[in-house]
């Protein structure tokens, strides 16, 4: 396929679409709502108590009240994600975050378990598409250089958001009641949804359009091959959930270990466990910027270096877990030093498999792109590592289990490896947009 889009950046700007202030203006301006997208995510964990007790309800009442955002996300966001590329970036982006906002806000006014339910799946319509329609400015904005690490911080501050939204909705749920709680997270991410309408959008692609006044641009179904037709898009999907399916088990059941093996108070072992999905936030940020450096002279030495990590994040997990078994002795103290340093590896993949597989789409479908990845992420390492790690749990011990789940990360390298056979030849295919060609011809 022969997408003709000039890979050269605009002239002086280093790579940078329309230059390092805007670009830098852009990524900041998308860190933080996507911190806040997660902070209203997250925000009705710590209020479970509160709500069971005024309410009486069920703990899978109150799982449901996370999961129906997440059902929202997955159903959602290609859709989401395909008018974004249609029609505007920042538009959608300040449409999602209004709702989102707004729907986190009206919780607040909630007087039943149905209403609440309603209202929080509204949040996830809202944030439905976000993460990918940002990852799509971000990587724009930016030379392929810095995108590993870049969208690797990028989606860091999910994690952050996370641990936020857990421990404000705690303390503000305490001292003022669970429905303040709601009101002051969800306002927030109104001012900077209004801040986001000064960011720079690069103009859609307009399939059968003339580029440049010259060459026709690619069709639609030419753009949507670009994504299904490309066999790095392909690996990248099969490594990406592979490696989530290691670190989502190790993120839902390492509360558990703590309080089962070592008698840690529920409270006190969530809190442990916060300081390693942070570890995970910091190594997705710095894990990024080591595999973009690995892909500066040899593009496929980012893979190498991906798939590398991978297995590193396999051993030493399974020695955190399981190195029993070979006569490894492990105090406390310890042990958790190592589950730290996994939870850091673990997440190796985040920002370089967001960044490779915004690189060999077309630019007009980026954000449909990233939302295929996220999809398949979700579904089948997000969703899949919890309930794995529970069957084997339940066959063989929670220790065993979570020394055996690692073992995904083999599947994760091998599959980085494979996908760095097309990317060259996907990359050509794909084209970069211009500065000129992003704000008049070939993207208007």
């Amino acid at each position: 396929m022969n997408i003709p889009f000039d890979s050269a950046r605009g002239s002086g700007t280093d790579g940078f679409l329309f230059g390092r202030g805007a670009a830098w203006f852009a990524y900041g301006m998308t860190i933080a709502l996507m911190i806040f997208d997660y902070v209203d995510r997250q925000v009705i964990v710590s209020m479970f108590p509160f709500l069971k007790a005024e309410w009486n309800l069920s703990d899978k009442e109150l799982g449901l009240l996370v999961s129906v955002i997440s059902i929202t996300v997955a159903v959602f966001g290609i859709p989401v994600a395909w008018i974004a590329d249609r029609v505007s970036r920042v538009k959608s982006i300040v449409a999602m975050a209004v709702l989102w906002s707004i729907a986190c806000i009206s919780c607040m006014f909630a007087q039943s378990y149905g209403q609440l339910l309603v209202a929080r799946a509204v949040v996830g319509l809202g944030e439905a598409g976000y993460g990918s329609v940002g990852a799509a400015m971000v990587a724009t904005h930016f030379p392929q250089r810095m995108r590993g690490g870049l969208l690797g911080g990028f989606f860091a501050s999910a994690s952050v958001g996370s641990v936020l939204g857990v421990v404000l909705g705690g303390v503000i749920a305490a001292r003022f009641g669970w429905q303040a709680a709601f009101g002051v997270v969800g306002i927030p991410g109104l001012f900077f949804a209004l801040m986001y309408l000064f960011v720079r959008d690069y103009q859609t692609v307009e399939a059968g359009a003339v580029t440049a006044g010259i060459v026709p641009s690619p069709t639609r179904g030419e753009m949507v091959r670009s994504i299904l037709g490309s066999p790095t898009v392909r690996w990248v999907c099969v490594g990406a959930a592979a490696q989530l399916i290691a670190l989502s088990a190790l993120w839902s059941w390492l509360p558990s270990f703590l309080n089962r093996f070592y008698g840690i108070a529920p409270d006190k072992a969530g809190i442990q466990a916060a300081f390693v999905v942070l570890a995970g936030a910091l190594g997705s940020l710095v894990l990024g910027i080591v595999v973009d450096r690995a892909g500066v002279r040899r593009p496929g030495g980012k893979f190498i270096a991906v798939a590398i990590l991978s297995l590193l994040s396999m051993v030493t997990l399974m020695l955190a877990f399981g190195g029993g078994h070979i006569g490894l002795v492990l105090t406390q103290a310890n042990q958790f030093r190592l589950i730290l340093l996994g939870g850091f590896l673990a997440t190796c993949t985040v920002g370089p498999a967001a960044a490779i597989v915004i690189d060999v789409i077309h630019p007009g479908v980026r954000s449909t792109g990233a939302s295929i990845l996220s999809l398949v992420q979700n579904l089948f390492g997000l969703a899949a590592g919890p309930f794995i790690g529970g069957l084997l749990s339940d066959a063989i011990g929670l220790e065993n289990a979570l020394a055996l789940t690692p073992l995904a990360c083999i599947i994760a390298a091998a599959a980085f490896v494979a996908a760095r056979n097309g990317y060259q030849a996907d990359k050509r295919c794909a084209g970069e947009p211009s500065a000129a060609q992003a704000s008049q011809g070939a993207f208007a």
